[in-house]
Order: structure tokens, then C-alpha cells, then sequence
């Protein structure tokens, strides 16, 4: 039996029920039942009610979870949906922890609306990663010729310098490592640097030297094809042409430009080195077309996509 994958509604008032919708409509009546959405069906029909898709809301699998008072339009932040969107997360965590499903897909959700309902986080990696009690966890960004894996994400850059420690970046290749080892081969590794040209020995930065290049060096000690640190404005064009199979990024832009640059439509996000496996959209609620009915789902297909290339090669359990 092909297994369960979860997908989370995301905010209300966004894109998420439409590609949700735009999505499950394109699939088989038969492929729709590998599925279970964590949302709520009145939002749902009111997507399918402005695509028309033609798809039958009763039908689906559909992991009920209410919001009180009138449904909230969409586009309109209200902290209601911020409640709802961790609602909907948490019961899917719960079950992907209880072995009901094998894999989270995630919609957007609204980071002021979430904070507005007392759910402090800087948005989906924080909050699963309390939800299942990991110390962290880490942002790949994941597409078809380039791979990236973040040291830091939502952080000032000044925080972000202060967190790229040896400790961290190890943790950061080992963590990487371990994620592609599950499909079969050891990945190629390259560690970006955090300086211009890798600090010029010093002229520019010591943090190359003294942080980035230890961590490579245990890596390396411990069997991981990685290298590094490589100066970041070549090392990605040369992953992208086939040198690596992973880059490690030193903090949120570093690694998300040029995956935007290549793979806007495509690049799936994934969260590395929590418990359960959960995969995103890579962009936002969207509030601006949201209930216009013309938000592109492409994304949300690699995205379960990539969920069912996770499910075919469960975590090995400790």
C-alpha cells in the first residue's frame, strides 16, 4: 500500500486551499486517496468554488479542524487563521509521530497571523521542530541541479555571522549528509564560505579560517565527501553545473538567491534532521491574489513530489 502524505491547509485566508484544490483536482480519483488534507473543508470549498475544478470536496480525506466565528476572507489577516494554521500543524506532526502518515507537505502560512494568535515562531522550521522536541533542525531548499542546506535561516545577518560557528556547520554537513545518503549514495558537499573570497587569508575575515574550514576538516574525518570553504560567488554555478550534489550556505540569502534565481517555480523546501519528514511550498500566502483563482500549483507538485520520494526511503530508525 503506497503510504499516507499529509498536507497542511497553511493559512485560510491565502493561496494554500487553492493549490490545495488546483492540485488534488489534477490527480486521479484513486491517487487522491494517498492523501489526507489537515485543514478545514469550508475553506476548501470556497477555493473549488472560485476554480470550478469540478472536484468533489466530500471526497477527499480531510483531517477536520474548525474556525470559529465566519469564515475569513481571504487576503484579510486575522489571527484566527494564525490558530488554525498551527492547529492543522500540530495534528499532522501528531500523526506523522504516531506513524499515520509518512510525510508532511506544508502550505504557506501567515508568520504575523501565527504571532497574533500567541504562536511565537519565525515560521514552519521553528515551530516543528518544538512540536517534535528537536533541539533544531535545517532548511534545504532542494531542486532538480542545485541543492542547498542552510547554517542559519531568519536571523539577522549580524546574528548569522555570530551563528556560523564550527559546531554548527558541522552539524549543518553531517545533517545534509545524512539526508541524501537516504537515497542510495554518499552526496559531494561543497561549504560555501562566509567572507568574499573565503576572508583572502585573513584580509577580509578570519571566520573562514578559523570556524568553516575546521568543520570541513572533521567532516572529511568522519567519511563525508565535503569540501570548503569555497568562495560562495563560484561555488554555486559550479553545483549547478554538476560539480556537487549539496551546498552548504552560511545563512538565509547566501543560500536562497540563487535557488530563486534558477528554481523559483520548482525548489521545494524541506526540513532536515527532525524525526518526522516534512516538505513545503517555497513561497508565500499570497495575499494579494488569493481567491482570484489563478495561484500556480506547480510548486505544490514538487513538493509532493519530493514527499513521495521521501516516503519511498523511510528514516532509518536509531
Amino acid at each position: 500500500m503506497t503510504p499516507l502524505i499529509g498536507i497542511t491547509m497553511g493559512e485560510p485566508a491565502g493561496v494554500g486551499p487553492e493549490i490545495i484544490v488546483k492540485s488534488l483536482a489534477q490527480m486521479t480519483a484513486e491517487a487522491r486517496r494517498g492523501y489526507r488534507v489537515f485543514g478545514n473543508r469550508d475553506c476548501l470549498a470556497a477555493a473549488e468554488a472560485v476554480l470550478n475544478t469540478g472536484i468533489d470536496i466530500g471526497t477527499l480525506d480531510i483531517h477536520q479542524t474548525d474556525i470559529p466565528g465566519p469564515r475569513i476572507p481571504f487576503g484579510q489577516l486575522d489571527p484566527r487563521g494564525g490558530e488554525a494554521c498551527f492547529r492543522f500543524i500540530e495534528a499532522a506532526v501528531r500523526e506523522a509521530e504516531a506513524g499515520k502518515i509518512a510525510c508532511i507537505v506544508t502550505a504557506p502560512i501567515n508568520k504575523a497571523a501565527l504571532n497574533a494568535a500567541g504562536h511565537h515562531y519565525d515560521g514552519h522550521t521553528g515551530m516543528l521542530a518544538s512540536l517534535t522536541g528537536s533541539k533544531s533542525s535545517f532548511m534545504l531548499l532542494a531542486s532538480e541541479r542545485l541543492n542547498v542546506i542552510h547554517v542559519s535561516t531568519h536571523v539577522s545577518l549580524r546574528d548569522a555571522i555570530g551563528r556560523a560557528t564550527t559546531a554548527r556547520i558541522l552539524a549543518t554537513i553531517r545533517a545534509g549528509h545524512a539526508h541524501f545518503a537516504r537515497f542510495g549514495t554518499a552526496p559531494r558537499i561543497a561549504v560555501a564560505g562566509i567572507n568574499p573570497h573565503c576572508g583572502e587569508g585573513g584580509l577580509f575575515g578570519h571566520e573562514d579560517d578559523d570556524q568553516i574550514a575546521p568543520a570541513v576538516e572533521q567532516a572529511r574525518l568522519e567519511g563525508i565527501n565535503a569540501i570548503g570553504p569555497i568562495p560562495a560567488d563560484t561555488v554555486y554555478h559550479r553545483a549547478y553545473n554538476g560539480a556537487f550534489d549539496l551546498v552548504i550556505a552560511q545563512y538565509h540569502d547566501q543560500g536562497h538567491i540563487p535557488i530563486k534565481l534558477v528554481a523559483f517555480d520548482t525548489a521545494v523546501n524541506v526540513s532536515v534532521a527532525l524525526p518526522i519528514d516534512r516538505c513545503s511550498v517555497d513561497h508565500g500566502t499570497a495575499f494579494d491574489i488569493a481567491g482570484k483563482g489563478i495561484a500556480n500549483n506547480t510548486n505544490l507538485n514538487h513538493a509532493l513530489a519530493y514527499a513521495a520520494k521521501l516516503a519511498a526511503h523511510p528514516k532509518v530508525k536509531a
